[in-house]
């Protein structure tokens, strides 16, 4: 661990002062929400888990709510919260809560430590359970009797060892959940023996090392690979006309992808098509049985990263005996053209999810001294493309979907399946974080003008710990999605709650310490980010827009 995204408090004094010596860099923030979604998006971009450090009570209950997009974003992270003492449990303590219950819901395991003995090993196992199987975040509660006792086994790896543990750094890493060798040869004899097969992964998936690893598996087996990480789901506007092919399937594999509201309840498919899954978890693979019935064939346990390794492997190392034996599931297509032609699907495949209206190069607001959303977004990609470790960051809500449409980077981190919004700016410090400025890799991270609100102080943060980013706000005063939701669903005769004021948010980020500008053409966009970057300065680009209703990609 290099950093932990932090906010001090009363519970955490003990850890905090420990944490002095030791070379580890205290991020300190000031909204504990903002600690998780730091810690969020350094997990995304590292592999490596992100921990959050806040103190008790409130402080633990502020942080809750943000692990909600780490979980729906897959992300390993790990929040640490100060707690009252065992020996003052139901006398009333200072700020005493059921925290792990309160972050259960959305943890892979919430727990508090027993113990001075116990807290090696529960980091480890923290750890452990937040990279393995399906990644997410993980809660561990810390009294202060615990941080201020006195470990009795002695050293970090004699405690870890006493739990059960082994004393070493596997301890604290990820436990593979492989994918068998007979299930991987079964499943690449099925999906080869269709006309239009897909694969189609989670969010977890979704790294840079992650879209390297499906690029590789697409490789190896000439089949489309998929990955999904947006609340529009099959309408992903990163993914362009893909909801049109992915109806078209015969066959489809899913690794590590949940069947939720994403893929429509299962309905996202034609009725005709067969299915497979590889999870690591066995409620969801019971969850795509009552989707699919008959036509989920295979369904093994196994996590998405095993299951791709295991399947690029099998693939390059060609037909077996028991590949070619293979019988196709319950319910597939075994027409006798079946598996002819996959290169032109493969092709089609690529093709609709690169699509974009021709309409869109010539976009222009229809109001004076504002932009269209493609106008605020579209210059950028120059930025995003002249260095090879460039950050996309893309928060929800119209903007966001637009400018998810628009750009694409080495590196990227959204809001994901849970659709909040508001963490795109603590996203663009957690970034900044992971990648040093001195590497010269721009961080650019898009947010609409209602979301600002949300964390505009994290500002002040990024100036005191040097972390320079560029945040480009879509301004067009309004709760922009909750707008065209009102005017679609109820009329505009009955419009509520969505104005807002046409803020000067670049001075805001002035007043904190950073650099700001206020753009309202088009031909102003694309100095003003230089310059930004140029300043080496946390910024904002206040980019007066159109409000328009988020793009809907068809061919």
């Amino acid at each position: 661990v290099k950093h932990i995204f932090a906010l001090s408090g009363n519970h955490i004094m003990p850890l905090w002062d420990a944490l002095f010596d030791t070379g580890i860099e205290l991020i300190h923030t000031r909204h504990e929400a903002a600690c998780v979604h730091m810690a969020d998006a350094y997990a995304r971009l590292t592999g490596k888990p992100g921990i959050a450090l806040v103190t008790g009570g409130p402080g633990h209950a502020n942080a809750v709510g943000a692990l909600y997009t780490a979980q729906m974003s897959e992300a390993p992270v790990v929040l640490l919260s100060g707690h009252a003492p065992h020996d003052q449990l139901g006398l009333g303590s200072f700020q005493e809560m059921r925290q792990a219950e309160m972050a259960a819901p959305v943890t892979k395991a919430s727990w508090v430590a027993a113990s001075a003995d116990s807290l090696s090993a529960d980091i480890a196992r923290a750890m452990r359970e937040a990279m393995s199987g399906r990644p997410g975040p993980v809660h561990l509660s810390l009294p202060t009797d615990a941080l201020e006792g006195i470990a009795l086994k002695g050293n970090v790896l004699e405690s870890v060892a006493a739990q059960g543990s082994r004393a070493d750094a596997d301890s604290f890493g990820c436990v593979p959940m492989p994918l068998g060798a007979t299930d991987a040869q079964r499943a690449l004899a099925w999906l080869g023996a269709a006309q239009r097969p897909l694969i189609i992964t989670g969010a977890a998936t979704l790294t840079r090392a992650g879209r390297a690893k499906l690029q590789m598996l697409e490789n190896a087996t000439g089949i489309a690979v998929v990955g999904m990480e947006s609340p529009r789901g099959i309408h992903d506007p990163a993914l362009g006309a893909f909801a049109e092919v992915l109806a078209q399937a015969d066959r489809v594999l899913l690794i590590g992808k949940k069947v939720d509201f994403t893929l429509k309840f299962g309905k996202a498919f034609d009725a005709a098509c067969a299915l497979m899954q590889m999870d690591a978890d066995d409620d969801e693979i019971a969850r795509a049985r009552k989707a699919f019935g008959a036509r989920l064939g295979l369904a093994v346990r196994a996590d998405a990263f095993s299951s791709i390794a295991t399947l690029t492997a099998t693939a390059h190392a060609g037909p077996s005996a028991s590949a070619a034996s293979a019988t196709p599931s319950a319910g597939a297509n075994t027409g006798a053209s079946a598996g002819a032609n996959t290169a032109a699907w493969l092709s089609e495949v690529h093709a609709a999810i690169r699509h974009r209206p021709a309409t869109w190069d010539n976009a222009a607001a229809a109001i004076a001294d504002r932009l269209h959303p493609v106008q605020a977004c579209r210059p950028l990609q120059s930025i995003l493309d002249s260095h090879p470790d460039a950050v996309l960051i893309s928060d929800g809500g119209e903007f966001g979907q637009w400018a998810q449409a628009c750009l694409n980077a080495p590196q990227r981190v959204i809001n994901g399946p849970a659709g909040a919004i508001g963490a795109a700016l603590p996203f663009a410090l957690g970034a900044r974080a992971a990648l040093p400025s001195n590497t010269g890799a721009p961080v650019i991270a898009l947010m609409g003008d209602g979301t600002f609100g949300f964390h505009s102080a994290e500002f002040d943060t990024a100036v005191r710990h040097n972390l320079p980013f560029v945040l480009v706000v879509g301004n067009d005063a309004r709760w922009n999605a909750e707008y065209q939701i009102q005017l679609k669903t109820y009329g505009k005769e009955r419009l509520s709650g969505c104005e807002l004021l046409p803020t000067r948010y670049d001075r805001v980020a002035e007043a904190f310490g950073g650099y700001g500008e206020l753009v309202t053409q088009a031909s102003q966009l694309l100095p003003a980010v230089l310059r930004a970057l140029k300043s080496q300065r946390p910024a904002c680009i206040n980019v007066m827009i159109e409000g328009v209703p988020a793009p809907v990609v068809k061919r």
